[in-house]
């Protein structure tokens, strides 16, 4: 199986999306459900534009031959700093026909597996149907320590019910994408979720003890104010451009984050990553890891756990010969000077 093979069966399988050549935005305006961006797709756009808007800078005289790949992730070593976002809803989004609890559990089971392959972690995902979440903490389960299962931002007291299931079922850390306050499948549910304050943060972090990381972060002010609160991570994203329309990209707020919180807790960044040489990109902007939504939701779905190994396998082949032309010898410390604003 090559990544070819994955995704022709992927585009014979998904009705939510059309598994372009480029996955950039701009065949999916408007289809949600369905992988596209919201209304005009401008934040799904501008997240690829913004990462494009960077130019790696060679250093092909450095001798790095072997660059060394792995990271240290809220103490634990992983093989890269790549690891699955949280994707629900897969009957609903990527309109593949089937039993939708069925496919739901077909596609973490998937995810989960292909990333413990390839030595990294794995966010799945929360909607509004109750085997959503439940299909992720059952492959939690059986892959304990591997699993980072995300929750809507329903309210306070049903995040922490949920993330005490996920600390019975042996999850890695626990997570919320409080930018989904107004994302249009919570609605289709008829779920109520709302927007999430610096003491909601506060509150449910003192009520867990998994590591609680915050997704949808675009502001350093926020940044900050998770870091305050006792967050140990936060995923800077704007939901795929699926929550709000005109936003700006992830790679337009990174750096600034940066500034502001690095060091404090763990910065994960999605949004637009679609090769290695985006990986180095946005840690040289001051990620300390990405994550792969629509390109590993393709992986999965045409290739099942071995096409999500090979999809992170081929991300990280390509990771080390970027690191290798740039002049980096490992990821402890991607300076700056790595990227140039073109």
């Amino acid at each position: 199986m090559d990544l070819k093979e994955v995704r022709d069966i992927a585009r014979q399988k998904m009705k939510g999306c059309h598994v372009c050549p480029e996955c950039n935005g701009k065949a999916c305006v408007g289809m949600i459900p369905g992988f596209g961006g919201l209304r005009t797709a401008r934040s799904f756009m501008r997240n690829m534009e913004a990462l494009q808007e960077y130019g790696l800078v060679m250093r092909s005289m450095s001798g790095q031959d072997e660059p060394d790949t792995s990271c240290q992730i809220l103490g634990r070593k992983l093989s890269m700093p790549v690891l699955i976002a949280p994707v629900g809803g897969i009957v609903l989004n990527a309109k593949v026909d089937g039993d939708p609890a069925t496919v739901e559990q077909e596609y973490d089971e998937a995810v989960t597996q292909g990333a413990m392959d390839a030595g990294t972690l794995c966010f799945t995902g929360d909607s509004g149907a109750p085997y959503m979440y439940a299909s992720g903490i059952a492959s939690c389960k059986k892959r304990p320590g591997v699993v980072i299962p995300t929750i809507k931002p329903r309210s306070n007291d049903k995040i922490i019910e949920k993330a005490h299931e996920a600390e019975a079922a042996g999850a890695f850390a626990v997570a919320s994408d409080i930018d989904a306050a107004t994302l249009i499948n919570m609605r289709i549910f008829g779920q109520p979720v709302g927007p999430k304050s610096a003491s909601d943060i506060t509150e449910i972090v003192k009520s867990i003890q998994l590591p609680f990381i915050v997704k949808g972060i675009m502001s350093p002010e926020e940044a900050v104010a998770c870091a305050d609160a006792g967050a140990k991570g936060i995923v800077v994203s704007n939901h795929g451009g699926r929550v709000l329309d005109g936003m700006a990209g992830t790679a337009d707020v990174l750096p600034g984050i940066a500034d502001a919180v690095k060091g404090r807790l763990t910065i994960f960044v999605d949004g637009g990553v679609r090769h290695g040489e985006d990986v180095l990109k946005m840690l040289a902007l001051g990620a300390d890891a990405v994550l792969l939504g629509r390109p590993a939701a393709v992986a999965a779905i045409g290739g099942g756990a071995e096409g999500v190994k090979l999809l992170l396998d081929t991300l990280k082949r390509e990771l080390m010969d970027a690191m290798m032309i740039t002049g980096v010898r490992d990821l402890s410390h991607v300076p700056s000077n790595v990227v140039r604003k073109l």
